[in-house]
C-alpha cells in the first residue's frame, strides 16, 4: 500500500517546456518522447521540488522566471506531514501543495502548503518522499563510500547501532587527541605564560597590596601634606569656641551662649516658649563644649611628621606601579587584586599541564581500545548484512536477465600503525569505523568477480543499480521512486525485464521511469509523452497522457520510429497484451 503519492506537477517556463501539466499514476507511470523533448525536464523539475540547486539556466528563455508546482498527498501522522506542520505549512485535504520558483537572476523560493519556507526544508523532507535515480545515481554508485552506505542501509539497526554507539566514541577520541596535541605543542608557549604569570604574581606578594589601600594612603598623604594649615585651623576654631588662654579678656562663643542662657533662665517662668528658648540653648552650649574638645583633641593628635608622608608617598608609588602593569588604574588595586586571583588559577592550570597530559593519554589509549572493539562489532555487522544483501541483488539480477551473474562485497581494512586495533591488527579508522566496502560482480561464470566500476558495461550497471533499488523496496521503502533512463544501454530480453521488475516494483511503491525503450513502456499502468512543437518562433513542449490508439502509436514510433508501421504496431500491441497479461 503506497502511503504518499505524487499527484501531478506544474512546470511554467522551464527549459524547454513553456506550461505543462504531469499527471502521474500511483502505480507505474513511463514517460517517453523524442529526443530533445524535454523528458528529462520532468526530473528537474522533481529535483527542484525536493530542493534540488536552481541553475537560473533552466529558466525559458524570454521568461522571468520557471515556475514547479507539486501535489502530493501524504497521511495526517506521516513524519512528513507533521515535520510540514512544524513549519506552518497545511494540508489540503490530505494533500501537501509544493511550489519551486527560480529567477532568471538566479533568485530561489520554496512553498509549502502555502507557506514561505527554506529550500533546506524540501531537501530535509525528499528523503521520506522520493528516491531519485538516474546517469549521475549511477557513477555515484561506482564510489565506495555511496557502496558501504547502500550496505548500512539494508543491515538497518544491526549495523546502525554500534555505528552510532562507534560515532559517539570516535567524536569524543577526536577531541581527546586534539586536546593532548594542543598542550604537547604548545608546551613552551604556556611555559613562557607560567613564567610571565608567576613574576606577576611574585611582584604583587612582594608588596602584599590589601584592598582598598590605595585610597586610605590618598586620604592620609592630603592630611599630611598640609598639617600646618589643619592645625592652625584647628586651634583657630577652638579658641573662637572655647576661648584662648593667653587671652583672658577675649570673647568666645561658649561664653556668649552661656550668658544668654542665663539671661532667658530668670525669666522662662513666665513663657514656655521663651523656656524652650532657653533650653535649646542650653543644648547648644553642650554642642559647642563638644566641638571644641574634639578640635582641642584633633589639632592634639595632627601628626606632621614628613617622614611618615614620605613612607605613605612611596607605599603609594608601589600601589600605583602594581595598577598600571596589573589592572585599571581608573579602578584602584582592587583590580590587581582581582588579576591575581585569576591568574593563580590561570598557573594552577598551566602547572598541572604534565597530570592533565597523563590524564589525556590515558584517555586516549582506552577509547582506542573501545573503538577497536566496536569497530569489530561494526565489521562483523557488515559482513553477515553483506551476505544476505548481495544474495538477494543476485536473485533480482536473475529477474533482469542476468541469471548467471553474482554480486558480492570485499569488506577489507588498511593497514595503519597509528590506527586501531582489530582482530591483531592495527588498521585505519574513521568516523564510519575501519571497513572498506567494495561491491564485486562476476557477469558469468567463470569470471572473477570484479569492482563494479570495471566489470559491468553500462546497461549492467543500470541493472545492478535497480536490484539494489528493489531489495531496499523491501527493507526501507521509499513511497516514489523516479528513474532517469535507467535502462540506458539495455535492449531485447533485458529491457522486458526490466519493465516487469518495475512492474512489480509498483505494486508497493509509486514508480515514474524517464524511458526510450517501448518494453519498459509497456508494462506502465500510465504512459506520458512529452512531444515538442515548432511554431517557427517559440518551442513548447506539452505533456500528454497516452491511452488507446495513442499509446500504440507512440509504441510503434518507440520500436521502428515510424508510427503507422503495421508490423511495429503488431509488436506494439503484442508487447501491451504480454504486459497486461503479467501486470
Amino acid at each position: 500500500m503506497v502511503v504518499s503519492v505524487l499527484e501531478e506537477m506544474r512546470i511554467r517556463s522551464l527549459g524547454v517546456i513553456d506550461d505543462a501539466v504531469v499527471e502521474l499514476s500511483p502505480g507505474f507511470t513511463a514517460v517517453t518522447g523524442e529526443t530533445g523533448a524535454g523528458k528529462t525536464m520532468v526530473v528537474t523539475s522533481l529535483g527542484l521540488l525536493l530542493g534540488g540547486r536552481a541553475d537560473p539556466a533552466l529558466v525559458r528563455i524570454g521568461a522571468g522566471k520557471a515556475v514547479v508546482e507539486g501535489r502530493v498527498t501524504v497521511p495526517a501522522d506521516a513524519a512528513v506531514a507533521v515535520r510540514a506542520e512544524e513549519a506552518g505549512a497545511e494540508l489540503d485535504d490530505g494533500a501537501l501543495l509544493i511550489s519551486r520558483t527560480v529567477s532568471a537572476e538566479g533568485r530561489s523560493r520554496a512553498h509549502l502548503g502555502g507557506r514561505s519556507v527554506p529550500v533546506g526544508l524540501l531537501a530535509e523532507l525528499a528523503d521520506d518522499l522520493v528516491a531519485v535515480h538516474g546517469q549521475t545515481d549511477q557513477q555515484g554508485l561506482l564510489k565506495l563510500s555511496r557502496q558501504r552506505q547502500a550496505l548500512d542501509r539494508y543491515a538497518g539497526d544491526a549495523v546502525a547501532v554500534p555505528l552510532a554507539k562507534y560515532a559517539e566514541a570516535y567524536k569524543r577520541l577526536r577531541a581527546v587527541t586534539a586536546e593532548l596535541e594542543e598542550i604537547t605543542t604548545r608546551a613552551r608557549e604556556r611555559a613562557q605564560e607560567a613564567a610571565m604569570l608567576r613574576f606577576g604574581l611574585d611582584e604583587i606578594a612582594a608588596v602584599e597590596p590589601r584592598p582598598g589601600e590605595d585610597a586610605e594612603l590618598a586620604e592620609e598623604a592630603e592630611r599630611l601634606g598640609h598639617a600646618e594649615a589643619l592645625s592652625s585651623a584647628a586651634t583657630a576654631a577652638h579658641a573662637a569656641l572655647a576661648g584662648d588662654p593667653e587671652d583672658p579678656e577675649g570673647i568666645d562663643a561658649a561664653t556668649l551662649v552661656a550668658g544668654a542662657q542665663r539671661a532667658l533662665q530668670a525669666v522662662r517662668a513666665h513663657d514656655p516658649a521663651l523656656a524652650a528658648l532657653s533650653d535649646r540653648l542650653g543644648e547648644i552650649g553642650i554642642l559647642l563644649g563638644d566641638v571644641a574638645g574634639e578640635l582641642a583633641g584633633y589639632a592634639g593628635d595632627l601628626d606632621a611628621d614628613p617622614l611618615r608622608l614620605a613612607a605613605v608617598e612611596e607605599r603609594r608609588a608601589a600601589l600605583n606601579g602594581l595598577m598600571r602593569k596589573y589592572g585599571e588604574f581608573d579602578r584602584g588595586i582592587d583590580a590587581v587584586l582581582a588579576w591575581a586571583e585569576r591568574c593563580a588559577v590561570r598557573l594552577t592550570e598551566l602547572d598541572n599541564d604534565d597530570e592533565r597530559i597523563e590524564e589525556l593519554a590515558a584517555e586516549r589509549d582506552a577509547l582506542r581500545a573501545e573503538l577497536g572493539d566496536l569497530a569489530q562489532a561494526l565489521t562483523d555487522a557488515r559482513t553477515q548484512a553483506a551476505q544476505r544483501f548481495a544474495d538477494a541483488v543476485t536473485a533480482e539480477l536473475a529477474s533482469l536477465a542476468m541469471p548467471h551473474a553474482r554480486v558480492s562485497f570485499d569488506i577489507r581494512q588498511s593497514e595503519d600503525p597509528d590506527g586501531v586495533e582489530v582482530g591483531g591488527r592495527r588498521v585505519a579508522y574513521g568516523p564510519t569505523g575501519v571497513d572498506e566496502v567494495e561491491l564485486l560482480l562476476a557477469p558469468h561464470p567463470g569470471a572473477p568477480p570484479r569492482p563494479i566500476a570495471k566489470g559491468a558495461s553500462g546497461g549492467e550497471l543500470s541493472r545492478v543499480m535497480l536490484a539494489v533499488e528493489v531489495v531496499f523496496a523491501g527493507t526501507d521503502p521509499v513511497p516514489t521512486y523516479l528513474f532517469d533512463e535507467v535502462d540506458a544501454g539495455v535492449g531485447g530480453k533485458a529491457a522486458v525485464e526490466i519493465g516487469r521488475r518495475l512492474a512489480k516494483l509498483a505494486k508497493t511503491a509509486q514508480v515514474v521511469v524517464v524511458t526510450h525503450l517501448p518494453q519498459v513502456a509497456a508494462f506502465a499502468d500510465r504512459q506520458l509523452l512529452v512531444e515538442k512543437t515548432n511554431d517557427g518562433s517559440v518551442t513548447r513542449s506539452g505533456v500528454e497522457v497516452l491511452e488507446g490508439e495513442e499509446r500504440i502509436r507512440e509504441l510503434s514510433r518507440m520500436l521502428a520510429g515510424q508510427e503507422d508501421s503495421a508490423t511495429a504496431r503488431a509488436h506494439a500491441e503484442e508487447l501491451l497484451a504480454t504486459a497486461r497479461a503479467e501486470v
